[in-house]
């Protein structure tokens, strides 16, 4: 199985991608931890090479009947296209989750308090985030919305809305 994490910084997505990791004991693929670790060895970031890589070790751990988290933004539809073949190549199911902050104020509050996690990784602003194309979704995926709900009632929906 691939579960596809999207959706734009501060709404919880990586929180959520990490528990569903931990409790699915599969492999997890952070676009932001691959391409921090890019730019760490002095390499100059283009455009997508770290979704490729991360379609790569996907495919490759799928192909192992090893279940896939991705965690990205996943902004277009282009990429979200690129994960679906992943799943198709391999012959795995998929499912996206978009996770969404309903709360233009709770969202901004938490881009603003918001410490980078990965060192080395720039720390965004709420204009970063306001001004990040994030084309409109053209495929079928399950919408988790983390506006005023606690990490654990969201874990919780979000352990409910899935398949075992």
């Amino acid at each position: 199985m691939l579960y596809v994490f999207a959706g734009l910084p501060g709404t919880g997505k990586t929180t959520l991608a990490k528990h569903l990791a931990r409790t699915r004991k599969a492999a997890y693929l952070r676009i932001d931890t691959i391409e921090q670790s890019l730019r760490d060895a002095g390499m100059t970031l283009q455009g997508p090479e770290g979704y490729l890589m991360a379609y790569r070790l996907a495919e490759e751990n799928l192909r192992l009947d090893v279940p896939v988290v991705a965690d990205s933004v996943n902004p277009l539809n282009v990429t979200r296209n690129a994960w679906s073949d992943v799943a198709r190549r391999a012959g795995a199911q998929f499912v996206e989750i978009e996770v969404i902050c309903s709360s233009v104020e709770e969202h901004r509050t938490r881009i603003a308090a918001r410490v980078a996690d990965i060192p080395g990784q720039p720390t965004l602003t709420w204009h970063d985030v306001q001004s990040r194309l994030y084309e409109p979704w053209t495929s079928p995926r399950l919408i988790l919305d983390t506006a005023a709900k606690s990490v654990s009632e969201t874990l919780a929906e979000l352990d409910h809305l899935l398949p075992q």
